[in-house]
């Protein structure tokens, strides 16, 4: 009996986490995207990224394709737990994205976008301003 218990509980395990990643990244049942907030303008946009989606394998999975990141810091934050905090004479190092619209609005839905997190214009390091994801108070 133990052996079987195990051996469900290896095979269900891939199996539920599948689930949960289908859920959380591509379910239509689990996100719905705020009224008030302005919608994706088309075209390229650039993006500040410091945590889970510096991974290739999360950014392949949230929006189909790894892409060609580049190493970037954002000067004048730290990082706090989820989120950037201000801090003079601190810095975040990350990786900048370059996603077209599409790309974005599944960002944003990872994200949680007007739930969990704002998308707000900052400037990194060398001076261009990009988008990057701040946590909700």
């Amino acid at each position: 009996m133990p052996r079987r218990l195990i051996a469900v509980c290896l095979l269900a395990s891939p199996l539920a986490f599948a689930g949960w990643l289908w859920l959380t990244l591509l379910s239509p049942w689990t996100y719905e995207r705020p009224e008030h907030l302005a919608p994706v303008s088309p075209g390229a946009h650039q993006l500040f990224v410091y945590g889970t989606l510096r991974h290739a394998p999360v950014r392949w999975l949230v929006y189909g394709r790894v892409g060609d990141p580049e190493p970037v810091r954002v000067a004048g934050y730290r990082r706090e737990g989820l989120d950037l905090v201000p801090a003079a004479g601190a810095s975040v190092e990350g990786l900048l994205l370059r996603v077209d619209a599409e790309e974005l609005r599944r960002l944003d839905r990872y994200e949680r976008l007007g739930i969990r997190y704002r998308r707000v214009r900052i400037r990194l390091a060398d001076g261009r301003s990009v988008w990057t994801y701040r946590r909700l108070d």
